[in-house]
């Protein structure tokens, strides 16, 4: 584990993420996902954002209602009194951020900003309700995160985009590449085309340049346990019953 950097990372073990509040049974990105995942003792919780047309937050991973509600259309061409109507898996409501974040004033959240549009909505929101402590904010653009890093400043907690991990694999062998100054943490997959990301000599180049290492999305024990040996400080899975059974059975369930 690294030295603490940011008051987000104060967690005393391996950090759990509830994926989406936890998405196997359908019911992602949904307050009663996040309050299933709080009472079974998960403190940091991984969600996406959009706006819809007239500038609401919404909680969301895809770009469309099409996937896993009973509405159509892009969140982005719809107001929030029609994107409130849709039903995730036909029953649960879709939450504004704003609302989670007053829902579960002692969780931790990390954010994947998933539309230009969203970045500077979402600042204000961290900015107006003093949530500088309780937020990560990622992307797979490096771009969009160094932009909300400059409009935020360095109260603001940020991951790595596509291109800082890319930075942060060539560097972990030998090969200069340049990395934004500020990240907290590389938020990764195991391996991504075929490529493996995450190993030993990653994790180690990450700890030197005090990163934490947050792996997504780990769903079998197996590749949990194989994952908490290379020391990574966090994983992030669907399957919040199974994470919490590896953890604990590790003494690593804080």
């Amino acid at each position: 584990m690294t030295s603490l950097r940011h008051p987000y990372l104060d967690h005393p073990a391996t950090i759990p993420f509830a994926h989406r509040g936890g998405a196997a049974d359908g019911i992602e990105n949904t307050t009663a996902a996040f309050r299933r995942a709080a009472d079974a003792g998960y403190r940091y919780f991984e969600t996406d954002v959009h706006t819809t047309s007239d500038g609401r937050l919404v909680a969301f991973h895809d770009t469309t209602l099409d996937r896993v509600t009973d509405a159509r259309g892009r969140i982005a061409d719809l107001p929030w009194s029609e994107v409130r109507k849709a039903r995730v898996a036909g029953r649960e409501p879709l939450p504004l951020f704003e609302e989670l974040l007053e829902e579960f004033p002692d969780a931790r959240w990390n954010v994947d900003i998933k539309a230009e549009p969203a970045l500077a909505p979402l600042i204000d929101l961290i900015r107006r309700t003093d949530a500088w402590d309780r937020v990560c904010v990622g992307s797979f653009s490096e771009t969009r995160v160094a932009r909300a890093q400059r409009l935020a400043g360095p109260r603001l907690a940020t991951s790595y985009g596509v291109r800082g991990v890319l930075g942060l694999r060539l560097r972990s062998y030998g090969i200069p590449a340049a990395l934004r100054a500020g990240a907290v943490c590389a938020q990764v997959p195991e391996s991504q085309n075929g490529v493996r990301v995450v190993d030993r000599r990653f994790v180690r180049e990450a700890h030197a340049r005090g990163l934490q290492v947050h792996v997504w999305t780990v769903n079998e024990p197996e590749r949990m346990a194989a994952l908490l040996d290379l020391g990574v400080d966090g994983i992030m899975t669907d399957h919040i019953e199974t994470l919490r059974t590896v953890l604990s059975e590790r003494g690593a369930w804080a």
